[in-house]
C-alpha cells in the first residue's frame, strides 16, 4: 500500500506537475524581454540625451512593468497574466518610467560636450593631444602611403593602451585646419561617412574588431583649406583607455604583433621585458598565470633575454589566458620609438 507522501512525491512524465510555476516563470523571461526592447527603444527615441546604459534602461523598464503589471490589476478583473491587454498596460507603462527615468538622469548627469576641434587644436600637441595631416596620404610624396595609415593604426593603439587621447586627423603640426581633402580624394565617395567606415575598417584590421568600436569620430569644417580639393573638413578621434591590451598587426591583420604605448609626446613600441611587465601591471587580471607557468615564463626570458626582438611562443602562451590567445599568439613585440 503506498503512502500519502509517496502520492505527494516527485512525479516525471511529460506533463508538468506544476504548470503554475511554468507559467510564472515564462511571464519573468517574457518581462525581462520586453523591458530589454522598451530601453533599446527608448535609447533609439533619446539618442544624443541618453546618457544610461543599456543594463540600467533594461532594470528600469524591468520595474516598469512590475508597476505595470500592479495598474493593470486594478482596471482587468482577469486573472491571467499573459492576457494581451495586461501585457500592453504594463509595456505602456514602463515606457513611460524609462524615459522619466532617462531624462531625469540625463539632467543631473548630462553627456558631457565636446570642445569645439578649432579650440583644441590651438593648445598644441602634447601627451594626450597628436596632429595628424592626413590618414593616408603622403603630403611630401603626393600620393596615397600606407605607412601613413600604419602611424594612424598605432597612435590609436598607443593611447588605448595607455590613458586615452585625442588625434586630430587634417590638422598640420602648426595647428592649421587643413583639412581632409587629400584623403577623400582616394574613396569612392569623398565624405566623411566613407571616411568614417573606412578608418574603423582600417582598425579592424590592424588593431582588432573590439579595439575598432571604441574610438569616437566627429568632424568639423577646415578653416585653411587646401587647395584643389572640395570637400575640406577635419576628423577628431577621441580615443578612451582600453580595459585590455591593444596589439598592433600587420596590413591586413597580418604579420607580428607590437604593442605601443605613450611616452609623454611620442609612440613607443615595447621591448619583451618591458611590454611583459607593463601588461601585468596595467591589466593585472590578464596575466594572471600558474606558478608552473611563472617558472617556464622565468626561464624562458633567461634563454632569450638576448634576443628583444621577437617575443617566445611560450611567452604568448603565458599571457595568453586572455591575451596572447586571443591577439597575439603568433606575435612579437619590439622595440622601437616614433
Amino acid at each position: 500500500m503506498r503512502s500519502a507522501n509517496d502520492a505527494q512525491g516527485p512525479r516525471f512524465g511529460a506533463i508538468p506537475q506544476n504548470p503554475d510555476l511554468l507559467r510564472w516563470i515564462g511571464i519573468q523571461v517574457l518581462l525581462l524581454v520586453i523591458a530589454w526592447v522598451i530601453g533599446m527603444v527608448v535609447r533609439r527615441l533619446l539618442a544624443s540625451r541618453m546618457t544610461m546604459s543599456t543594463a540600467s534602461a533594461t532594470l528600469t523598464g524591468l520595474g516598469g512593468l512590475w508597476g505595470g503589471l500592479l495598474v493593470a490589476g486594478w482596471i482587468f478583473s482577469s486573472s491571467d497574466m499573459w492576457h494581451p491587454a495586461m501585457i500592453g498596460v504594463a509595456a505602456l507603462v514602463a515606457l513611460v518610467v524609462v524615459i522619466v527615468v532617462s531624462l531625469i538622469v540625463a539632467f543631473l548627469h548630462p553627456r558631457p560636450g565636446l570642445e569645439p576641434i578649432a579650440e583644441v587644436a590651438k593648445r598644441g600637441e602634447s601627451d594626450s593631444l597628436e596632429f595628424k595631416s592626413s590618414a593616408r596620404w603622403n603630403m611630401r610624396a603626393g600620393k596615397r602611403d600606407d605607412a601613413m595609415e600604419t602611424v594612424i593604426a598605432k597612435t590609436v593603439a598607443a593611447f588605448m593602451n595607455s590613458g586615452g587621447g585625442t588625434i586630430l586627423i587634417g590638422v598640420d603640426d602648426d595647428g592649421r585646419l587643413i583639412g581632409l581633402g587629400p584623403d577623400y580624394a582616394t574613396l569612392k565617395t569623398p565624405d566623411a561617412d566613407r571616411f568614417e567606415l573606412w578608418i574603423r575598417d582600417l582598425w579592424g584590421q590592424r588593431l582588432g574588431t573590439n579595439a575598432a568600436a571604441l574610438p569616437l569620430l566627429d568632424f568639423a569644417e577646415a578653416s585653411d583649406p587646401q587647395e584643389g580639393y572640395e570637400r575640406q573638413e577635419v576628423c577628431r578621434v577621441t580615443i578612451p583607455p582600453s580595459t585590455r591590451p591593444v596589439y598592433l598587426k600587420g596590413p591586413k591583420g597580418k604579420g607580428e604583433a607590437e604593442l605601443w604605448v605613450r611616452v609623454g609626446n611620442s609612440t613607443r613600441r615595447l621591448e619583451v621585458a618591458d611590454a611583459v611587465q607593463y601588461v601585468s601591471m596595467r591589466w593585472p587580471a590578464y596575466a594572471r598565470v600558474s606558478l608552473l607557468t611563472r617558472l617556464r615564463l622565468t626561464l624562458t626570458m633567461r634563454r632569450h633575454r638576448n634576443t628583444p626582438a621577437r617575443l617566445p611562443q611560450v611567452v604568448e602562451r603565458t599571457l595568453t589566458e586572455r591575451i596572447f590567445s586571443e591577439r597575439a599568439r603568433n606575435g612579437s613585440l619590439g622595440a622601437g620609438e616614433e
